[in-house]
Formats: structure tokens, C-alpha cells, sequence
């Protein structure tokens, strides 16, 4: 498998890190979602790095980026990925984003217009966490607050993972990796976080305030949407509301098209990386985004 270098810059002030794939042609930069990393991208980079030009980077306060306790507002972390955008000397890249990512990449090309040339949601780019009937920020705050893994080694957490079988039978060690490296080892030998609870809030806090429907009509850009869904009877209420949003996104959306990742969990790059990659591919070389 293609082996990507890990680079770090300095983006106006701070310290930021990414997976460069190589790779030629159309360029792509991929964001990962909330408290996840770079790594996310890691079965799926190399297939898109066949065709493309591909970097993933570490979004603040994740993986290994700058751990900082402000600036996840939309404006800032938005800012991030223009600043990186800058670094790469690239013009009007596609972006490609996973969960909060797509969010984070809708609002980057909302407000720098023509800097993208595309925008691909991956079971995200629709989080209006405000709309949901009954819900308050502290509610919210609540819900989505991470789990606490207070105690647990690396081996526990490979054990947790490998057992719970969410990646499939036949997960290859990537996948497991990828989710470790949402964690660091302290010097007692067990892992924390690398984006630390107050700002993993702070971000909830930012979504609730984000408004994915008044921004759409704004987009210049075309967009594609690989939302995943299950067929299982427990998936029935969570598969309603994704299907309702995206359907309200497609209708305000000036140029979009839906390709629903069937039979995939929210984590689809890792666990169908060929299935994300070929969608991404098709459309790219099909000329959807030019």
C-alpha cells in the first residue's frame, strides 16, 4: 500500500499536521469529523492518490495538530483548512468531508466563494443539531459529549474495538489503528483523547449555531452527498431523519447529487473505503465538478 509522508506546518501561528499522499491531478483535501483524525482517511487516501492529488490533514485540537483551547468556531476552523489550501499552493480543490468535516467544508466554501471546486459530504454536511424537536444546548452538550475511557490501555481499547466487529469480519489492522489514533499514552500507560473534552464541547456548541439549510443556496459549487445508511429494524428511526435531511438539502442545493453508501455505519471511509473511493472517483473523472 502507498506509503503517504507526514508533514507539520505552521498555519497562522499554530502548529498543524497531515498525511500527503501524493499522488497527481485533481486536487483533494480531505477533513475528518469530530474527535476522529487524519487517519480516518487511511484506506481510502491510497485509492484516491491513484488518481489524484491527495493530502488529509489533522483538523485543531485533533490527532496531532495544534492542541489549543479556542477557536472552534466555524470562522476559525474554516480558516484552518483556507490556510492549508494557501500552503499547498492549490487552486479550487476539491474538499472532501467526513461528518463535521463536511460541515466544516460547507462553511469554507460558503464563505470564500470559487476557492473550491467541489464539495463531497460523507455521511455529513447536514448537522442542524438545533432543529432536533425538544432538544436545548445542554441537552445536546450532554448527548454528544465523548465517552470517557478513564483507565483503559491501548490494548484495551484495541480489544474494544476488535471485538465489537463494526468494521466488518475481515477488518484489516488499519481500521484499528485509526481509531487508537484518536488517543494518546500518558505516562501511567493508559490513553486520553487528543482533543480534550472542553473543546470536543466547545465544538457542540459551534453546531448548535450552524444552519447547513440557510447555506446552501449559497454554494457555487456542485456537491456530492455519500450519506450512509442500514437496513437493520434499530436503524429504522436514525435511517428516517437521514433520509429527511438529505432530501431537504438536495432541494436547496443549486447543483447536488446523492449516492447513499448502503448497508454502511457513520465510520463508511474505514469500513468501505473502495465503496467511498469509487463514488469520489466516478464523479471526479466524470466530470460532475467541472
Amino acid at each position: 500500500m502507498l506509503t503517504p509522508k507526514d508533514c507539520f506546518v505552521n498555519l497562522r501561528g499554530l502548529p498543524f499536521h497531515y498525511r500527503d499522499w501524493g499522488g497527481h491531478g485533481r486536487a483533494v483535501l480531505l477533513l475528518h469529523g469530530l474527535a476522529s483524525t487524519c487517519h480516518i482517511w487511511d484506506l481510502v487516501a491510497p485509492l484516491l492518490a491513484e488518481d489524484f492529488r491527495v493530502v488529509a490533514m489533522d483538523q485543531r485540537g485533533h490527532g496531532q495538530s495544534a492542541q489549543v483551547d479556542e477557536g472552534y468556531d466555524f470562522a476559525t476552523v474554516l480558516g484552518d483548512a483556507e490556510a492549508m489550501i494557501r500552503h499547498l499552493r492549490w487552486e479550487r480543490p476539491i474538499v472532501v468531508g467526513h461528518s463535521w468535516g463536511a460541515d466544516v467544508a460547507l462553511e469554507l466554501a460558503v464563505q470564500h466563494p470559487g476557492m473550491v471546486s467541489g464539495l463531497i459530504f460523507v455521511d455529513g454536511g447536514t448537522i442542524d443539531i438545533s432543529s432536533r424537536p425538544g432538544w436545548t444546548p445542554e441537552q445536546a452538550r450532554e448527548e454528544m459529549a465523548p465517552p470517557i475511557f478513564t483507565g483503559f490501555t491501548p490494548q484495551m481499547m484495541r480489544e474494544r474495538v476488535e471485538s465489537s466487529g463494526r468494521f466488518g469480519p475481515n477488518a484489516p489492522p488499519e481500521t484499528t489503528e485509526a481509531v487508537l489514533a484518536n488517543f494518546r499514552v500518558l505516562e501511567d500507560g493508559t490513553i486520553q483523547s487528543n482533543l480534550r473534552r472542553e473543546n470536543h464541547l466547545r465544538i457542540i456548541d459551534a453546531l448548535w449555531n450552524h444552519k447547513p439549510a440557510e447555506l446552501y443556496p449559497r454554494l457555487d459549487c456542485a456537491t456530492l452527498m455519500l450519506p450512509a445508511r442500514q437496513s437493520t429494524p434499530d436503524a429504522h428511526e436514525r435511517r428516517f431523519r437521514r433520509e429527511e435531511s438529505i432530501a431537504r438539502a438536495g432541494s436547496l442545493l443549486r447543483r447536488s447529487k446523492t449516492v447513499w453508501m448502503e448497508d454502511s455505519i457513520h465510520d463508511v471511509p474505514l469500513q468501505r473505503p473502495e465503496l467511498v473511493a469509487g463514488a469520489i472517483r466516478e464523479h471526479i473523472t466524470g466530470g460532475f465538478f467541472d
